[in-house]
């Protein structure tokens, strides 16, 4: 049995050799073409399948920082941004969509089965006022970032204002937190600091004093200030004037210009007073 069985497997594939080579390309080019067909077919059902209603984006659930925007409106922004359904949607499309609605800093959009969009939002945390040389205003957040919204939505009204070139917001907001500290050891309340396209700090306070700070890191901002603000206290109690202006650019001292009081008078107490 087993014997009339080997004879007639290799009689079956000697038939196959035997046919002419015509014929086995027509039967493989028929294979190609099947499945070809096959895959053709799959596909559409496929394309027909991710397009049908029930995919489409019924529902998006909005979760994280919604302080400042309502959940409406919100959806009133992003969604006519957003295009395709379950399937299709571009995520990075639908994050970019919702990081355009005002005060949001970031968003993180993924997909719920079978139509729905998960969104966890970060709204900026603003940390001062960024002057722009065109007059329009705009905000900077805690991380330094550059912003734009609507200033008026800020219920704080003591945002200091910051300015300096462009891309130096971090290192502004920086020295801002960093200097604001050690002037409010004399009651000084730093409102205003500028950094100059030359490098050059200047600073402005809420009693209407002006202290230009000079050039350097901040380490050497900061040891430069709490030089000044260790010593002008006993210049300014001498005089009993209000300090309108310090120069903290001097290697040896600080020049000072207190109410009433000459420049040159007050830059050589100021001077003196540092020395001591």
């Amino acid at each position: 049995m087993n014997r009339r069985a080997n004879f007639a497997n290799s009689d079956a594939r000697a038939d196959v050799r035997e046919r002419p080579l015509d014929v086995r390309l027509m039967n493989i080019t028929a294979s190609v073409l099947f499945s070809l067909a096959a895959l053709i077919v799959l596909v559409g059902l496929v394309v027909w399948l991710v397009r049908q209603p029930m995919f489409d984006v019924r529902r998006i659930r909005v979760e994280g920082d919604v302080t400042r925007n309502s959940v409406s409106t919100i959806r009133a922004n992003a969604l006519p941004r957003i295009t395709g359904n379950y399937f299709t949607l571009d995520l990075g499309q639908g994050q970019r969509a919702f990081e355009a609605v005002p005060w949001v800093r970031h968003a993180v959009v993924s997909r719920v089965w079978p139509n729905r969009l998960n969104v966890l939002l970060e709204e900026h945390r603003a940390a001062a006022l960024w002057s722009m040389e065109e007059g329009s205003d705009q905000l900077v957040n805690t991380f330094g970032e550059v912003f734009q919204a609507n200033v008026g939505d800020v219920e704080d009204d003591s945002l200091p204002t910051l300015q300096g070139p462009e891309g130096s917001a971090p290192l502004v907001l920086s020295a801002y937190r960093r200097l604001s500290p050690v002037f409010e050891r004399m009651d000084m309340n730093m409102e205003a600091l500028t950094l100059s396209g030359r490098g050059s700090w200047h600073a402005v306070f809420d009693n209407g004093a002006e202290v230009e700070l000079g050039r350097g890191t901040e380490d050497e901002l900061v040891a430069r200030s709490e030089r000044f603000t260790g010593t002008v206290a006993q210049v300014i109690a001498r005089y009993q004037r209000p300090l309108l202006f310090a120069d903290l650019r001097h290697n040896e001292g600080y020049a000072l210009r207190l109410k009433g009081i000459t420049t040159t008078q007050a830059a050589a107490a100021g001077v003196a007073a540092a020395r001591n």
